[in-house]
């Protein structure tokens, strides 16, 4: 068993880790993650203490499935990409994915987690782990761009960088390619204090710092940056109605209320720009 020890941001990588393996257990599950449920039993951890139910699990299942998804639409169309996950925690997002060997892909985060990823997750061709945080401009230019196109993810990171940060690293990563795509969820203010009221964050003391408004600031003070997509919370374009059915009575009637009330929807949003 691997004994873990972690806090505050680096902690919350565990919500999301136990929520998609706990998913994968359920018969109707949508991501049928085995590497995070086999990971989940050899860690030392009490998961509990999280306090994450069924509807959490479908949730970030939902979330999760959107973007691999568009990862690999991505990859279709670029089997020759380099591919950075940022804020990896231990997503298996490259095993569940499975691209081809063309593919160069970098999973980075903080040098205690890439360790504990090492000794949870397999090798594989075309794959690399750097161990930095992402806001040290250095790691990039570890990266070799080749002239590949990039696809750049990162799921439940943005939130928890310092407010002075995620768009200054957006800058670096979209000027260090050619061309390419970037993914991610951002969430304005009052997403923000809905997120730190959930009791699983709650659990780890985790600060939640950058908020986003409007999606096309972002255009404004990147120009490179064009916007491809945004989904709401829960809009019909990108979640699938069926998977909604899954949750409880009470998570469902907030769902209607997200889809209802434009202020809610826009509490959260998955974005897709093109560089």
């Amino acid at each position: 068993m691997e004994k873990v020890s972690l806090s505050q941001e680096k902690e919350t990588l565990l919500i999301t880790l136990y929520a998609k393996g706990e998913e994968s257990h359920l018969p109707d599950s949508l991501l049928q993650d085995r590497f995070a449920a086999s990971a989940i039993d050899r860690i030392d951890y009490d998961f509990s203490r999280l306090g994450i139910n069924r509807d959490m699990m479908i949730g970030l299942a939902m979330r999760a499935y959107i973007l691999d998804n568009w990862a690999r639409a991505f990859l279709a169309f670029h089997p020759d990409a380099i591919v950075l996950h940022l804020g990896c925690g231990l997503d298996s997002r490259v095993f569940r994915i499975d691209p081809p060997a063309s593919v160069r892909w970098f999973d980075v985060d903080y040098p205690d987690v890439i360790a504990l990823r090492r000794r949870l997750y397999p090798e594989r061709d075309g794959y690399s782990l750097i161990g930095s945080s992402v806001t040290d401009p250095a790691w990039l230019e570890t990266v070799v761009p080749e002239g590949r196109p990039a696809l750049i993810l990162a799921e439940g990171m943005f939130p928890y960088l310092p407010a002075d940060q995620a768009v200054p690293l957006l800058d670096r990563l979209s000027g260090h390619f050619r061309s390419g795509e970037i993914a991610f969820d951002a969430y304005n203010s009052l997403g923000l204090r809905l997120i730190r009221k959930q009791p699983s964050i709650r659990a780890t003391g985790a600060q939640l710092h950058w908020s986003l408004g409007d999606p096309h600031d972002i255009e404004r003070q990147i120009p490179r940056l064009k916007l491809m997509q945004e989904l709401l919370a829960y809009d019909r374009q990108g979640y699938d109605p069926a998977q909604i059915a899954r949750m409880s009575r009470p998570a469902r009637l907030a769902v209607w209320l997200f889809k209802a009330i434009p202020v809610l929807g826009r509490v959260g949003r998955l974005l897709r720009y093109r560089f």
